[in-house]
């Protein structure tokens, strides 16, 4: 079991550890490389907001005082426009992967989520061969909910996804992980 996990509005600092650790496809995973972006935008959004906003944001994931990755959320919706829900994402620096701390922190964010916006449903997705990923997931109380094929371009080339969702009314209320 993992250190203390929280999650915190972001820091100066966290800006900085995420460039020296998500620096490349080492940093990022296989799952989640999709080539090298600036970090300016994210430091501008910083400056004017935190991170935080009424169309999503981003909060660093901590062990202990550590900063070990973000989780963010961003806006979703099927049907019309106005039926938004939150999707949520997750980036863990390499050695803070294999230990529980995504499950932690994907549940922490859905608690939060569920707490503080009127959101019924969050959901979330990942790589068919991310099964990492959707261990975490189902251990942090989402079910699986299919396939989306060819819905994410990476690697030269179109890849399969796998849906995951949590609904306000089945949220789970254990605290055990």
């Amino acid at each position: 079991m993992p250190d203390k996990i929280t999650l915190r509005p972001v820091i100066a600092h966290d800006l900085d550890v995420w460039e020296q650790e998500f620096n490349g496809p080492e940093g990022w995973g296989v799952h989640q490389w999709f080539g090298h972006q600036s970090t300016a935008d994210l430091r501008r959004r910083f400056a004017e907001n935190g991170l935080l906003g009424p169309d999503g944001g981003l909060f660093s994931v901590v062990e202990g005082d550590v900063t070990v990755g973000r989780v963010k959320w961003f806006p979703g919706t099927w049907g019309p426009a106005d039926l938004t829900n939150w999707s949520l994402a997750i980036g863990l620096v390499p050695s803070a992967r294999g230990r529980g701390i995504g499950t932690r922190a994907q549940r922490l964010l859905a608690d939060y989520l569920f707490e503080h916006t009127r959101a019924d449903r969050i959901q979330a997705w990942t790589d068919v061969a991310n099964i990492a990923e959707q261990r975490a997931l189902e251990k942090a109380g989402f079910v699986k909910e299919g396939v989306l094929r060819s819905a994410v371009w990476r690697g030269g080339q179109w890849n399969d996804s796998v849906i995951y969702s949590m609904l306000r009314a089945e949220r789970p209320v254990d605290a055990a992980i």
